[in-house]
């Protein structure tokens, strides 16, 4: 079998291309798209393109257990792969097994996931990141803007924070460092403080916050703590 990183989506093998010289020699092609939701259709549009089976996390959008996940497509090698899994014992997937609890939580989260629509999540993501973007407009030289990621995953809105680190006096690397310590603990994108990358036009100067992993009223925590740290090293 084949397999297709989807984030690598701007590499010279495209994804048809891929599908079709594999196919032309009798070899089936699985899909690593673990972050490639939403937009919700991406669940059928992988397999109607002619991969054979595609790999979706149960976290990220999907908001399931993080050890749990769906793997979709031809039948045979779907029961080729629960041949590896519980209740199966003595298999290479023993150590990875999934527990009755979690499918149960992958069910509910693909009955929500189903439930809700692309324009739906897109707006409330915007509004997380306008609220935490609003609640930093005092701190000095502060700039925002919200970006959507030009690639398969993740591709939803995340908010770049950027300012003058000669007024507020500490990097964003630092800053991440100070929020994941704080309580409650805060995790920024990990393109934070970096150079570009997954997509985001970010560099050393540049706070990523993402904002579809949170629940309801979180977004105002973040920017409470984000606002915080800000304001003590601009002092």
């Amino acid at each position: 079998m084949t397999n297709f990183f989807n984030a690598a989506e701007q590499g010279e093998i495209s994804r048809e291309d891929w599908i079709r010289v594999a196919h032309k020699h009798g070899v089936p092609c699985l899909s690593d798209a673990a972050a490639d939701v939403p937009p919700i259709s991406n669940l059928w549009n992988y397999t109607q393109m002619g991969f054979d089976m595609v790999a979706f996390s149960g976290g990220k959008g999907m908001r399931g257990p993080q050890n749990a996940g769906l793997l979709l497509g031809r039948k045979d090698l779907i029961t080729a792969a629960v041949a590896n899994n519980s209740p199966n014992s003595d298999t290479v997937g023993r150590g990875m097994k999934v527990s009755k609890e979690q499918i149960v939580g992958m069910v509910a989260a693909v009955d929500w996931f189903l439930s809700q629509t692309d324009e739906g999540m897109q707006a409330e993501f915007h509004k997380r990141a306008d609220r935490i973007a609003a609640q930093l407009k005092s701190i000095p030289t502060m700039e925002s803007r919200i970006v959507i990621p030009n690639v398969a995953a993740n591709a939803v809105p995340h908010l770049l924070l950027r300012y003058d680190q000669q007024r507020v006096k500490m990097r964003p690397v630092d800053v991440m460092a100070e929020l994941r310590k704080g309580t409650p603990s805060i995790e920024l994108n990990p393109n934070t403080g970096r150079k570009p990358g997954a997509g985001l036009p970010c560099d050393e100067n540049t706070i990523v916050v993402g904002v579809w992993m949170l629940e309801p009223g979180e977004d105002l925590i973040v920017a409470r703590r984000l606002k915080e740290v800000l304001t003590k090293a601009a002092r």
